[in-house]
């Protein structure tokens, strides 16, 4: 699995595994495990979570997983890239490492790899990054970043001293607008962007144009528009995955290669922004 470097040092895989809606019935909880739990016997290594998922209960399916998988020896903890997420309403100096030792806990961990706040809220940006700092000192988080931010605010983030590792970010075939200028900024300073819901939460399997070339490339729709995402420098993707054949097709999807001709024609069918557009969110 390739790797991208990390401002302060430090690397985080390439593709990695989502949980947006997981954690949110006791009904799929087992099934939720078990997929978390199948993925880390693949090979992945990255996790993304976040406290806002299923209020928590996301980073509870991530936690008995990973706690599961330790025990059998299947995986170390310092091979896992786990990351969180704080809600911003939580982002204050003194409730950020709160919210921080609430997902521990569920999580059953002693520190996260990264810790993100997960879009900009009515607290003081300083405040959560003074905080962020203190986490990393005390080591209950390895590196703290940002999600949903565009490129004037991580320049106001730049301007406090730096030390944000990752933005995170809705990023897809269909959705380019973060190539306009907020990726190349952030390739720039080394700074990985992570593309969230990049398979367009898989409503980009049934796009038929796209269909036709994956088609004649012998893949899947779904892995064309996942391997065009990782083939953007300086890019993570963490597409969201409960069934094994979707898992194994993400993970294959890390490992194809694509010509100058099959990304000319994707651009061709989903052309780059041609000047600056509001950063998507979901």
């Amino acid at each position: 699995m390739q790797s991208l470097q990390i401002p302060g040092g430090g690397a985080m895989p390439a593709l990695g595994l989502g949980t947006w809606h997981m954690g949110e019935s006791s009904g799929r909880r087992a099934a939720e495990v078990a997929a978390v739990r199948l993925a880390i016997e693949m090979g992945y290594r990255l996790i993304d979570t976040a406290e806002m998922y299923g209020e928590g209960g996301a980073e509870q399916v991530v936690g008995q997983a990973v706690a599961e998988a330790l025990r059998a020896g299947d995986v170390k903890r310092e091979e896992l890239f786990i990351v969180s997420k704080v809600y911003p309403h939580n982002a204050s100096l003194r409730g950020t490492p709160a919210a921080c030792a609430r997902s521990l806990s569920r999580l059953g961990l002693d520190h996260v790899d990264l810790y993100l706040l997960h879009w900009r809220g009515d607290h003081p940006l300083a405040e959560t990054c003074d905080a962020m700092r203190a986490l990393v000192a005390d080591g209950r988080i390895r590196h703290w970043g940002v999600s949903n931010f565009d490129v004037d605010d991580m320049e106001e983030l730049e301007a406090m001293d730096g030390g944000c590792a990752a933005n995170q970010v809705y990023f897809s075939v269909r959705e380019r607008g973060a190539e306009f200028s907020l990726l190349p900024w952030q390739r720039e300073r080394g700074m990985p962007l992570m593309a969230y819901s990049p398979i367009d939460q898989g409503a980009l399997a049934a796009d038929p144009a796209l269909g036709k070339l994956a088609q004649k490339l012998g893949v899947t729709t779904a892995q064309l528009a996942l391997a065009w995402v990782i083939s953007r420098t300086g890019v993570v993707a963490i597409p969201k995955a409960v069934r094994e054949n979707h898992l194994r097709e993400n993970l294959a999807a890390a490992d194809l290669e694509l010509s100058a001709e099959t990304l000319a024609e994707i651009d061709r069918l989903h052309p780059p922004p041609s000047r600056k557009e509001p950063l998507a969110m979901i």
